[in-house]
């Protein structure tokens, strides 16, 4: 009832409920009785009775109460003092002792509320004693069991409270961590898509627009000289936007490469290969070892588009004539080697993230490899060309991996 104690649940207000009923129903007995036994000073009995009624029904109606501890502690002295005359009137009082503990052990702190229950059952006590003109053990029995039970219930219910609240705090961090928890998951997959969407546009489109810009150069320069050196070009360039196009609409939705589908890995690299010696200034031929072994759709992925990404470069930046792609397996891993012949590069000065560079390109390659638990090796020589190492771990495919590719 005040700025202290517990808010009221359901069950809580149901036992506070109790209380006051067995409050004014205890001090109904002792009026009821003195008037049937027709005891001297009834009259008085019933008046204290009804007194004490009234200000303990007062206590729970008034805000200041509730509210403040000094204010409910007073409104308990002043119903305490209430019993007391009640007491001194009639032996029957002595019952309203036992909600009497259950207020104290609630409204007053911890040791001033034993002291209280313990003067309480002293008085009870005695002024039972007082009206038998005798003392017996016997008489001490029942008010100091009452005081033990309601110290034992009280203190119970406030160790189930300390715990229900520790646990309700527990529930509550818990609820926030899942939320934070959730919130840093989806921050993790947007960025996790939004490096898939980089990688994806700088190894297709990326490169796929840079080939049909030094084709359409091509035919510029073919131009009006050999015009059907520049409609070649020209078709090279309108069957790579299109190839372009194929790439963007799958790799939006996730899905495989258009030159995976219906072939093996070996035969899109071969096509690849083939592509850029048709469409380029440039020889590059692809090379088989080992015998083919199912792969992974994410395996098969990460090296087309290594490869593709490789050869994109040696275009641009190696000036090389002959570039040699060779996918090799080799038993419980699967090796991809580009090597050119070009101008090399040195990577102390290549720029980390510069996609104009080839940076962001290698830095797309090893986040690949490194997803799949592989390893990248790049070993340029300045003057003498450039050769590319990716090797990946092979796993066992079950019959059902839906990802499984013969």
């Amino acid at each position: 009832m005040n700025s202290a104690a517990p808010a009221l649940t359901p069950t809580t207000r149901t036992l506070a409920w109790c209380l006051h009923l067995l409050v004014l129903g205890l001090l109904a007995l002792a009026a009821g009785r003195s008037v049937a036994d027709d005891r001297p000073h009834a009259g008085w009995v019933i008046a204290v009775a009804a007194t004490c009624g009234l200000a303990y029904a007062a206590g729970p109606t008034l805000p200041r109460v509730r509210r403040s501890r000094r204010a409910a502690a007073l409104w308990l002295a002043t119903v305490g003092a209430c019993w007391l005359v009640l007491l001194a009137l009639s032996p029957d009082a002595v019952w309203v002792a036992f909600p009497l503990y259950f207020l104290q052990l609630h409204l007053l702190p911890g040791r001033a509320a034993l002291a209280a229950v313990a003067a309480t059952a002293a008085v009870a006590i005695a002024g039972f004693a007082a009206h038998q003109h005798s003392f017996s053990p016997a008489m001490a029995i029942g008010p100091a069991l009452g005081a033990a039970v309601a110290v034992a219930v009280v203190w119970g219910y406030q160790a189930l409270y300390r715990e229900s609240e520790h646990r309700r705090r527990l529930i509550e961090e818990l609820t926030t961590t899942r939320a934070d928890l959730a919130a840093a998951q989806h921050t993790a997959g947007v960025l996790a898509e939004r490096d898939r969407l980089a990688r994806e546009i700088h190894d297709t489109l990326a490169q796929g627009l840079t080939s049909v810009q030094l084709l359409l150069r091509a035919a510029e320069r073919a131009l009006p000289h050999t015009p059907e050196n520049a409609a070649r070009y020209v078709d090279q360039a309108r069957q790579a936007a299109v190839d372009n196009l194929a790439e963007a609409r799958r790799f939006v939705a996730a899905l495989t490469p258009p030159t995976l589908e219906g072939t093996t890995l070996a035969a899109a690299l071969e096509r690849l290969c083939t592509t850029t010696s048709a469409r380029h200034r440039i020889t590059a031929r692809f090379h088989l070892t080992g015998d083919p072994a199912p792969l992974a759709t994410a395996y098969e992925v990460a090296l087309l588009r290594i490869a593709q990404s490789a050869l994109a470069n040696t275009v641009q930046h190696a000036e090389a004539t002959t570039a040699e792609v060779t996918l090799s397996y080799l038993g419980d891993h699967v090796a991809l080697d580009v090597v050119d012949d070009g101008c090399g590069f040195d990577p102390a000065v290549l720029p980390v993230l510069d996609p104009e560079a080839g940076g962001f390109g290698l830095a797309a390659m090893r986040a690949r490899t490194r997803a799949l638990g592989g390893t990248l090796t790049i070993e340029p020589v300045p003057g003498h060309g450039t050769a590319l190492a990716v090797q990946l771990p092979l796993t066992p495919l079950s019959d059902t991996d839906p990802e499984a590719r013969p």
